[in-house]
């Protein structure tokens, strides 16, 4: 069984979360600038198994799809054609951010440290792939 790899997409960073090998646990992997993420993934499935990845999706709360679905949908197919081979499946994103952040409070961190905007997007990507598991379970 391969990982479940999740990504909270973004303009400028990308939060990255995975699984462990059977899929029971959700962690933040690394934020990685976007314009590199195609090459970041590379590089991460010539060492680990991927079985799919876990896509944030972007909803306003009558369920439409957001704005930034938009930046979405290009990154899309750019993953299509670079991993045809590995299933993407999408996930509500809402309130993911409003939550990492919560949880940064929760956890202790200064209020400087939670001005780390990767930090954050890495959370999101957390929280996005522990609904996924939650879901599927």
């Amino acid at each position: 069984m391969g990982r479940l790899l999740a990504i909270d997409y973004g303009k400028k960073r990308t939060g990255i979360a995975v699984t462990d090998e059977l899929q029971l646990i959700a962690s933040g992997l690394t934020t990685i600038d976007t314009d590199q993420l195609i090459e970041f993934l590379k590089g991460y499935l010539k060492e680990e198994s991927v079985e799919s990845f876990v896509v944030g999706e972007p909803k306003q709360m009558n369920n439409l799809p957001s704005e930034s679905e938009q930046l979405i949908i290009p990154f899309l197919n750019l993953l299509k054609n670079n991993f045809p081979n590995i299933p993407i499946v999408r996930q509500d994103e809402r309130f993911t951010s409003k939550l990492a952040v919560r949880s940064m409070i929760d956890g202790g961190l200064k209020k400087k440290q939670r001005k780390n905007k990767a930090l954050v997007d890495q959370i999101s990507a957390t929280i996005i792939l522990q609904d996924y598991l939650n879901k599927i379970k």
